[in-house]
């Protein structure tokens, strides 16, 4: 049996520890997307009036926004740093220290002095901050993702990715839902509660880590003498093209977010359409319904393959942008909630199930973390300053202006997906099939 399509995807059947592995990583994304995420909610409803204060909230937010994306702008480099670690030295030694980093920054946002009390030097050590949180989130997915997927059976690897990805609105929940008990206190508690508490989610996630074993695809690579002394230089020559591709599907998911929900949570509460209460419960609950949706949908693409998925979903993205917000003008909770839910379960969370197994599955082994990494991060400067972008456009267009970037946004994805190959195809899995059959089961996976 040829099985050249499937080389390097790790054992058969996976390893005994596959699942600990994405429990592992998934608790890892859940940390470090509560720190992110919960800074863009809090640069939203707080970081307006306690770092950029003035007459008018719009400058202040705008300002808020634009810290922000300095450390989706950090990213890149992380990814570099992140990837280039992780495919020299391995995926767990990024894992570890990915988190270690996010950890120590987000603890600091909560000390930090404001405007108020030290000036202009208040923004400039929130700036440092974000962008040391930038740093260390643009290391954290590739070691995260490629760990779960080199650990997992070939049949279930978008499974096993799902679960990591399912992390991320796990960290989203609970981000929200700290702060939807924080906004009762008042004054900068409000905001210095949520990211003071994350210390407690850094410990747990150190302690499970650190249990972690190393990935046996990179074994394997290090065992053969294939390892790149610089991955970066040889994955930009040997696969750029993937990259740019990546860079495109990535755009729909991280920049779509961006505005549907990063964005929204400003327009909503500015727009006087649904109090900071209303809002936060709007996104709970589209969190909550996300971490089983994140799931299902990396566990689909094991069936049908990973770009059908994309392609389909981008498609609905570009036919929902004008009616996202036509729901949400409305002001009726109930199709604010709705539309929050659609936003995040379906356009958001169908695309990040897809990319856990199709991104490692685009680069050779050797390379895979740089590659990977650098077309997951270098995304994250367009949706770093989408919310300031966003918030611009509505000031000259209204509520059209971000609907169309959106739909902008969904068609970027949509033309990477059709010009992207589909690496778990009809072939693939009759090779999977084949091989399953063949290899005697040794290991629990």
């Amino acid at each position: 049996m040829s099985n050249e399509a499937l080389t390097m995807r790790g054992p058969v059947h996976g390893t005994k520890d596959a699942r600990r592995v994405a429990l592992g990583s998934s608790v890892g994304a859940v940390i470090e997307t509560y720190d992110f995420i919960g800074f863009g909610t809090a640069a939203a409803l707080y970081f307006g009036t306690a770092f950029f204060p003035g007459t008018d909230p719009v400058t202040g937010t705008l300002a808020s926004f634009a810290t922000l994306g300095v450390g989706f702008a950090a990213r890149p480099l992380g990814g570099i740093l992140g990837g280039h670690l992780g495919d020299r030295l391995g995926r767990k030694p990024v894992l570890v220290a990915s988190l270690v980093l996010m950890g120590l920054a987000t603890f600091a946002i909560g000390l930090l002095p404001t405007y108020a009390t030290v000036g202009l030097l208040a923004p400039a050590l929130l700036v440092f901050v974000r962008i040391v949180q930038g740093l260390a989130f643009g290391a954290e997915w590739g070691g995260a993702i490629l760990m779960s997927y080199e650990h997992a059976p070939w049949k279930k690897k978008g499974k096993y990715t799902g679960m990591v990805q399912a992390g991320f609105p796990v960290g989203l929940l609970l981000a929200n839902l700290v702060f939807l008990f924080s906004v009762h206190l008042g004054n900068s508690w409000a905001w210095r509660i949520p990211f003071l508490a994350s210390i407690l989610l850094v410990i747990v996630g150190l302690i499970i880590r650190s249990k972690v074993p190393e990935s046996p695809v990179f074994d394997e690579v290090k065992a053969t003498g294939a390892i790149v002394k610089s991955p970066i230089t040889a994955v930009i020559k040997t696969d750029w093209r993937n990259i740019v591709r990546g860079i495109g599907l990535r755009i729909a998911e991280t920049a779509g977010y961006a505005v549907s929900i990063t964005y929204m949570i400003s327009y909503l509460h500015t727009t006087g359409l649904s109090s900071k209460t209303e809002t936060l419960v709007a996104l709970s609950v589209a969190a909550g319904i996300g971490i089983f949706a994140t799931a299902a949908w990396g566990r689909l693409t094991d069936k049908i393959g990973r770009r059908p998925l994309y392609i389909w979903s981008c498609a609905f993205a570009v036919l929902f942008a004008f009616p996202m917000f036509l729901l949400v003008n409305t002001g009726l909770s109930i199709l604010i909630i709705l539309t929050v839910i659609i936003s995040y379960a379906v356009c958001q969370n169908s695309l990040a199930g897809a990319q856990g197994p199709w991104f490692p599955e685009l680069f050779q082994a050797k390379t895979r973390a740089s590659g990977a990494s650098l077309a997951y991060q270098i995304s994250a400067m367009v949706s770093g300053f989408t919310p300031f972008i966003t918030t611009l456009l509505f000031l000259s267009l209204g509520w059209a202006g971000p609907a169309a970037l959106f739909m902008v946004y969904g068609l970027i994805g949509l033309a990477a997906a059709i010009s992207t190959r589909e690496t778990w195809g009809k072939r693939e899995r009759q090779l999977a099939d084949d091989a399953t059959k063949s290899t005697p089961l040794t290991v629990n996976a």
